[in-house]
């Protein structure tokens, strides 16, 4: 992945109810081109200059590289991973499997992804990874975390950093995170996985 705003592949408002236009204007439109921003001014002239965003978050020491790249690499994630609402689908094929496998079923993993989201201390994000042995994980990465760091491939994230939800939901994270769901899209999971 470079560092460049992705292509949505949605109008702002198709996310509605879920996530307004004026959410995705700031959270996308001033959040997210900030960071790339951000990011390409603090690589140049660095060995980072020429590397992938994943490359970066998995090798940066912590700091201002690290933390920009961290919120670039989250961000795309998050934004591509949605549909408009009722339009989205079911976790099929070797996805269905695996969480069936590793969960038991889908409303055992919403359960414990939303715990982990509701649940964070302050600012982060709550991750659906693969770890290093094929398995799912749910974990909880403060500030500009992500399972990268650790070697995991992240398919799945809920940002609860408070400019995701508050124009929508102001201090209800819990309503805003069991709502994603009805805008994830799972066929995008399973190309991730």
């Amino acid at each position: 992945m470079k560092n460049e705003m992705p292509r949505l592949q949605y109008a702002f408002n198709e996310l509605e109810p879920i996530i307004s236009a004026e959410t995705l204007e700031y959270h996308y439109g001033k959040h997210l081109q900030t960071y790339v921003g951000n990011l390409a001014k603090l690589v140049k002239g660095t060995e980072y200059e020429t590397r992938d965003i994943e490359e970066i978050v998995a090798t940066a020491p912590d700091g201002g590289i690290f933390n920009n790249a961290g919120q670039v690499l989250n961000h795309v994630l998050y934004f591509l991973q949605f549909s408009a609402p009722n339009h989205g689908s079911l976790p099929e094929g070797r996805l269905a499997g695996i969480i069936d496998r590793d969960f038991g079923n889908l409303e055992a993993l919403k359960a414990k992804m939303e715990e982990a989201a509701i649940n964070l201390f302050g600012s982060g994000w709550a991750w659906l990874s693969l770890d290093n042995d094929g398995k799912l994980q749910i974990t909880q990465e403060s500030n500009a975390g992500n399972p990268i760091r650790r070697g995991h491939k992240p398919l799945l994230c809920f940002d609860v950093w408070e400019h995701a939800y508050y124009i929508d939901y102001r201090n209800r994270r819990a309503d805003y995170v069991k709502q994603l769901w009805n805008i994830i899209n799972w066929q995008e999971i399973s190309l991730r996985l």
